[in-house]
């Protein structure tokens, strides 16, 4: 009896605690004891996935196929040996998740479930089924933005989580549609912050976590024990093709800043644009500047007219804070840049000559200073079928292009083609062909056309420079 009184004390002591003082109950603490390991996520599941939604995307793909009487090697003998083709409409399908962050219909889901895609449904949890509209894509984040169609009334929705509260250890849950079995939800901890990731001169920052992230799950929600939005599921890191434990999902800054652009009816998404060349802070770079450990953003050069030109940047000096939060690396100043808004203005702490000065850097939109002039080539040179664009500032703020904004860059080769067969990828930056120096597609484009059987083709792929040659 004495046991059961004292446990009720005890019970409502912590009671009075928690009311004395309500942040107590904020405190993140792990499980003290067995009967905690039991408690359910039960009720967070109930009240987030109303607002977890599938997505189905299609389009209709027509390619050349060939049926008797055209393979027929009697018939092909008409034709000189050249069997024509017959065209044929296929259905390309693709399945994935969403997530309601807005109560007129607002979904968010990656970029790569709807890319290229033109017909979207979503379908939620209570069986509703609704057409819907891309409003935005961002390809560098892999976030697009959804708008349900002929929307009535509100839709559930999931508040997106402050980005500065969630830490690495927290609990979170994954809510998706892996490989179409149904919405589901897997448990895990946050891995990481700020996972850095590139890929074809892309770079992006994500939250990388263990809860299971499959095929499927693509656009759906990774959440927090608040129930808000933490991160978009997008990807995994795996060597057998299933959830080895290493999944990736956009944070909520990453989201917002997707989702505001959509709001006020941008067509791309605009980042401040610093317009300097930045590079890790190595052991040997430390040593020589007398630094305690090797971090913060090195500048190695600075562009004529830019951000980063008006606020005094210089090449060697190395940016250690950005608005009184440490610079760890380049990819951090440029997450901490991208979530701001255009027009604000950002506080850098910056060493000089072994002094800690700080410059007042304003927040713009990068300039397109020359005309796109995006096109896909033809001719008979090596750049048949590839789409290629003038760089500027502007476009190479949009694909996340490092290094200077200059020249002619290859946004994607057409399959079959002979940009592909000659071994073109998207993110080559094109200098020179046949010895001239390219500038402008309409230098590419005029020795492309010139009819030469041999080639010299001079690009920048990966910040290196690869020169080959061949024969058409």
């Amino acid at each position: 009896m004495r046991s059961f009184e004292m446990t009720r004390v005890l019970a409502a002591l912590a009671s009075i605690c928690l009311l004395v003082s309500p942040a107590l109950a904020q405190i993140r603490t792990p499980p003290a004891n067995q009967v905690e390991l039991q408690l359910s996520y039960a009720p967070l599941v109930k009240q987030v996935s109303p607002a977890v939604v599938n997505v189905y995307a299609s389009r209709v793909v027509t390619t050349q196929r060939r049926g008797f009487p055209f393979d027929d090697p009697l018939f092909a003998e008409l034709f000189g040996g050249q069997l024509p083709s017959m065209p044929r409409e296929r259905m390309q399908r693709s399945l994935g998740s969403g997530v309601l962050i807005g109560q007129e219909g607002i979904v968010v889901t990656n970029n790569h479930v709807i890319a290229g895609m033109t017909d979207v449904r979503v379908s939620l949890v209570d069986q509703r089924e609704f057409d819907a509209d891309i409003v935005l894509t961002d390809a560098v984040s892999d976030i697009a933005v959804l708008k349900i169609r002929d929307a009535k009334g509100s839709f559930p929705v999931v508040p997106l989580a402050d980005p500065d509260a969630t830490e690495v250890g927290d609990i979170v849950l994954a809510i998706g549609n892996p490989f179409g079995l149904g919405q589901s939800v897997s448990q895990g901890i946050v891995s990481a912050v700020r996972r850095v990731q590139k890929k074809s001169g892309e770079q992006a920052v994500y939250l990388q976590t263990d809860a299971a992230i499959n095929q499927g799950n693509s656009g759906g929600a990774l959440i927090d024990m608040r129930g808000e939005l933490v991160g978009i599921n997008t990807s995994i890191f795996t060597k057998g093709g299933g959830s080895d434990g290493i999944g990736f999902a956009v944070p909520s800054s990453i989201v917002k800043l997707v989702v505001d652009a959509a709001r006020a009816g941008e067509k791309v998404v605009r980042r401040p644009w610093l317009g300097a060349e930045l590079q890790t802070v190595t052991r040997e770079i430390a040593d020589a500047m007398e630094l305690e450990r090797p971090t913060g953003a090195l500048v190695a050069d600075v562009i004529a007219e830019s951000p980063a030109a008006a606020a005094g940047l210089k090449a060697g000096d190395v940016i250690t804070a950005i608005d009184g939060r440490a610079v760890e690396d380049p990819a951090a100043l440029s997450y901490q840049l991208t979530i701001r808004r255009i027009g604000s203005t950002a506080q850098l702490d910056v060493l000089r000559d072994g002094k800690i000065f700080r410059v007042a850097l304003k927040a713009q939109a990068a300039p397109e200073t020359v005309p796109r002039d995006e096109r896909v080539l033809d001719g008979n040179g090596p750049f048949n079928g590839a789409k290629v664009v003038n760089l500027s500032p502007a476009v190479a703020e949009e694909i996340g292009l490092e290094g200077p904004p200059r020249g002619v860059l290859v946004l994607d080769v057409e399959r079959g083609s002979v940009a592909a067969r000659v071994g073109l990828e998207k993110g080559d930056r094109v200098l020179m062909l046949n010895d001239v120096k390219i500038e402008s597609v309409d230098d590419l484009a005029k020795v492309n056309a010139s009819g030469e059987r041999l080639w010299k083709v001079t690009i920048q792929r990966n910040g290196q420079l690869a020169t080959r040659m061949f024969r058409l």
